[in-house]
């Protein structure tokens, strides 16, 4: 069983994130080879990163009990999905900030995206957020979803009116996010012992 976490990255509190988050869930719960758990960083109080030095060079960063918790949640993970808006051609301050607060939870893990936002649907976001994976040691998997004119696609309680492309692609998304995952899985635990 693969270990899944689809952090949602958004704490707006008019945000429609959380709802697309559910649907990414709903989606890759359909999947019987993956265990996923929705992590909401509106549940979590991270401070602005301010650690002596990067997380990857210190023994015990001293996290806050809260910061703790957070931390066993992503080591457990096998892989990731990042759902995330598009601010300006990037992705949040507050996805950027819990990233930084962390390294070695990330380290040797595929990673894949939902994003939304405009004509675009998010995809200058991603492009910004793979190259911050890949210093990580992460591995930014291709196969991603990109939802443009998110309220055209999604009514207001977050049902998909209808199936798009960009929703299709869901599946062959976590399917890829499966393989990668369990490709890397033994080699990274070998590694990291």
């Amino acid at each position: 069983m693969i270990n899944i976490k689809i952090i949602l990255g958004s704490t707006r509190d008019s945000r429609f994130g959380n709802k697309i988050a559910d649907w990414v869930l709903t989606e890759s719960d359909k999947n019987n080879n993956i265990k996923s758990e929705l992590i909401d960083l509106k549940d979590y109080d991270i401070p602005f990163f301010n650690l002596a030095s990067s997380p990857g060079y210190m023994e015990d960063p001293g996290y806050s009990d809260n910061l703790k918790k957070l931390s066993e949640k992503l080591s457990e993970s096998d892989g990731f999905i990042f759902v995330m808006p598009e601010y300006n051609h990037g992705y949040t301050g507050v996805l950027k900030n819990m990233i930084d607060t962390f390294y070695n939870e990330w380290k040797l893990k595929p990673a894949t995206f939902v994003s939304y936002g405009g004509i675009s649907g998010g995809i200058r976001a991603v492009e910004q957020l793979r190259l911050v994976l890949i210093e990580l040691q992460m591995v930014p998997i291709r196969s991603s979803v990109h939802i443009p004119f998110i309220f055209n696609q999604f009514s207001e309680e977050g049902l998909l009116k209808e199936e798009t492309k960009e929703a299709s692609n869901i599946e062959l998304m976590i399917n890829d996010l499966e393989w990668w995952a369990n490709t890397l899985k033994l080699p990274r635990e070998q590694k990291l012992k």
